[in-house]
């Protein structure tokens, strides 16, 4: 029978590619988007809910389905106020778990970060192992966390930094371990509908698996 799937975090270069294959694949019937913003495309199977994220859980009511793609994220150049910056990279995904068990819905596909870790003495990446600690306590059957290396791919707004380690990467790339190297979002988003659709037997999965996975064949 055909699944409704959420995503979060649509209006972003992973997630706008999640969503343009899961409404070209049959084994989903509807993909509900909640965002602050449209994600401009119009289709039979796009339901969307423009809503603020940050009080996620008042609609639960419509927060219904079979699996939950969270693609969430910010930077420190675009969110710079550290406050707001854990109620997007902690609180939506959290939120979201949250609202899983709530309605019973078994599958919670979420995009974390290479460096996650709960003791971390830098503030993004400890944001980021909390998110994971929080999400994983909800107990959720199928719960698969991503942690992707640097992400490839053209962006709207200028992140200095990043696009000269970009840069550095794919002219040195030989002089980079594998689980360093850039991710393509395209390959994100093939991971996560095949998580989906056929699992994985662990839950954290680093860069180099997120590749595996897009490119598995059977």
């Amino acid at each position: 029978m055909p699944k409704t799937a959420i995503i979060l975090g649509a209006t972003g270069l992973t997630g706008g590619m999640l969503l343009d294959k899961l409404v070209s694949d049959t084994s989903f019937s509807k993909v509900k988007v909640f965002s602050r913003s449209s994600v401009e495309k119009k289709h039979p199977k796009i339901e969307e809910h423009l809503i603020n994220l940050f009080h996620l859980k008042k609609h639960k009511a419509e927060f219904q389905g079979d699996v939950v793609f969270c693609c969430i994220g910010t930077t420190k150049a675009k969110t710079p106020d550290k406050e707001t910056y854990k109620k997007i990279d902690y609180g939506i995904p959290v939120a979201a778990a949250k609202l899983c068990k709530e309605n019973g819905i078994n599958q919670f596909i979420v995009v974390s970060a290479m460096g996650a870790d709960v003791e971390s003495s830098m503030f993004y990446n400890k944001v980021k192992g909390e998110m994971e600690r929080d999400v994983l306590a909800q107990g959720i059957d199928k719960t698969f966390i991503l942690q992707p290396s640097m992400i490839g791919g053209k962006r709207d707004e200028k992140r200095m930094g990043e696009h000269l380690g970009k840069i550095f990467m794919r002219s040195f790339g030989f002089l980079v371990p594998k689980k360093y190297k850039i991710i393509e979002p395209e390959t994100i988003a093939l991971a996560m509908r095949r998580l989906s659709k056929k699992g994985y037997d662990e839950t954290i999965i680093t860069s180099e698996k997120i590749k595996e996975i897009a490119n598995a064949r059977n």
